[in-house]
């Protein structure tokens, strides 16, 4: 290979990697509002959400904008790990979009006299839209025209290697499917995307660098190469991007597999349907087809195991939240047995207790805590609350003694009282925050006795009942502070009726703490109880 084929090729595919880009970004700002619409509702079952993964992938031409657009949704609780796993599944059928571009440039449709003026037109958008959604699809457009410019450089250059190349290698491709397997894995590896890879090998397999069989082996190579790029992409991700990153790299694996082994029957398969859609003749066409064909044949062994997948990743990379989340103590093996269920629900409801408790003090106390952090131990606890409810619900005897139930309702309602203290921590951390630019030291030196007085509360073993009413004291005198700085103009009045508002979420969160305590069992204070709020 001469120098001169070398650098071209080299250019062509720095040039179909911009491109590639470029149709991303722009197409996903473009039609954004509306994709996220349609993953968002178009996801309630497994067919559904492949579907909708494939259409959108189609559209963006990047199965790793759409991933990463499904784990934001998971995360957000928007979408379960089922109906992620199902459009991840779906975006491994939309990339074949990017083959039947590829092969439709290079086998005889003039698709690529068309560059010049999509770039002229994309350039204008881009120039005259002033950075609004009209410039954002002429990014998108600029960038299909650079495509067609790299991919014609890509045939060109490969076309000019192909004469001494596919007499001593390219004929007996066959017979090295193995080598072709690795090479489309390594460039995928390389170049971290398999767009990449599939241009130069549908293009090698056009020009006849290679035959058809060991282009399929590198269209395999490069599906098994992409999830290299799942697995580095989620190394310090959340346990949601590495549970899709692995249902990915499965699908890919099940997929490759199933077409290594039948490989001359998915190729035949493929020759029928280029020939069906009367499109035969070009092996790039061809090698199209078997992309489209390898990846449905994935979908369809691994559409109706996607519930029971679902099921087995959610055990795999659990975080530290979802570890507090799931109970420790209730099980349906106790249920049925009233006795055993009431006393799994008090050693439940300790146990979250206690994780109330040092979130509590964590948020009173430890320097720099945010709200992002809090809220995910906040939701930790609502789910676990959650599954106190649904467990006291199916406790069911008929022989259950009006006791029995009373003590079942007890400790639903505790862990009420629980989930409802730890909804206030964002209010505790805010108020920690604003300290510091509070107008006088009057009103920081209450605010900093009312926080520590309520560590003391909720915290400590035992609190007495004169400290309880210290505290209702303290707070008329904080809230009464508050007001006078606002009238005073040394407080602005909405952050002022920001930290009123948080101050009552204060003191709502120390009565239903002091609830729970009592419910709980602590007799020190299941007498307290604060007086009415002025």
């Amino acid at each position: 290979m001469s120098f001169s084929i070398l650098i071209q090729a080299a250019g062509g595919l720095a040039l179909f990697l911009l491109a590639m880009g470029m149709m991303t970004d722009g197409l996903k700002t473009f039609a954004g509002a509306g994709l996220k619409r349609l993953l968002e509702r178009w996801t309630d079952r497994p067919l559904r959400g492949v579907a909708s993964g494939a259409l959108i992938t189609g559209v963006v031409q990047s199965s790793s904008a759409v991933t990463v657009a499904t784990i934001g949704f998971v995360n957000a609780g928007m979408l379960t790990l089922t109906q992620a796993i199902a459009v991840v599944f779906g975006a491994n059928v939309g990339t074949t979009v990017t083959s039947w571009l590829v092969a439709l440039v290079g086998s005889g449709f003039k698709i690529s006299a068309m560059a010049l003026p999509i770039l002229t037109v994309g350039v204008i958008l881009r120039i005259a839209g002033s950075g609004g959604r009209w410039a954002s699809l002429g990014e998108a457009l600029a960038g299909f025209g650079l495509f067609f410019l790299g991919l014609d450089l890509l045939k060109e250059s490969l076309g000019g290697f192909a004469g001494g190349f596919s007499a001593s290698v390219g004929e007996g491709g066959g017979d090295h499917w193995a080598m072709y397997l690795g090479i489309g894995f390594l460039i995928t590896l390389l170049t971290q995307s398999s767009s990449a890879t599939l241009a130069i090998v549908l293009t090698a397999a056009g020009t006849g660098v290679i035959g058809i069989e060991a282009g399929a082996a590198g269209v395999i190579g490069a599906s098994l190469g992409t999830t290299s790029t799942a697995a580095i992409a989620v190394l310090n991700a959340t346990a949601n991007a590495r549970r899709l990153a692995l249902a990915h790299i499965l699908f890919n694996l099940v997929a490759g597999a199933v077409a290594l082994t039948l490989l001359p029957l998915v190729l035949f398969l493929a020759g029928a349907l280029t020939s069906w859609l009367n499109l035969e003749g070009s092996p790039a066409i061809l090698l199209a087809a078997f992309h489209t064909l390898f990846k449905l044949i994935g979908i369809a062994l691994l559409l109706p195991l996607i519930p029971w997948l679902a099921r087995q990743l959610d055990r795999f990379f659990r975080s530290a939240e979802e570890d507090l989340s799931r109970p420790r103590y209730l099980d349906k093996t106790v249920a049925t047995t009233p006795e055993l269920a009431v006393e799994a629900l008090a050693q439940e409801l300790e146990r979250m207790q206690e994780l109330v408790t040092g979130l509590v003090h964590a948020a009173l106390t430890r320097e720099g805590m945010t709200e992002a952090a809090g809220a995910r131990q906040v939701a930790a606890v609502e789910e676990l609350y959650h599954a106190v409810t649904r467990f006291a619900a199916t406790t069911r005897s008929g022989k259950m003694s009006p006791e029995m139930v009373d003590e079942l309702t007890v400790a639903v309602r505790s862990a009420r009282y629980l989930a409802e203290v730890a909804e206030q921590v964002s209010s505790i951390i805010r108020l920690r925050q604003s300290r510091r630019t509070l107008p006088e030291q009057t009103v920081r030196t209450l605010l900093d006795r009312y926080l520590d007085w309520i560590n003391q509360l909720l915290t400590a073993e035992e609190s007495g009942g004169d400290l309880v009413d210290e505290t209702g004291a303290l707070y008329q005198k904080l809230k009464a502070a508050v007001l006078h700085a606002i009238v005073d103009g040394e407080l602005d009045e909405d952050r002022g009726q920001v930290i009123l508002d948080d101050l009552s979420a204060l003191r709502r969160m120390l009565d239903q703490g002091l609830k729970a305590k009592a419910a709980i069992g602590r007799p020190d204070v299941k007498q307290t109880v604060l007086p009415a709020e002025d």
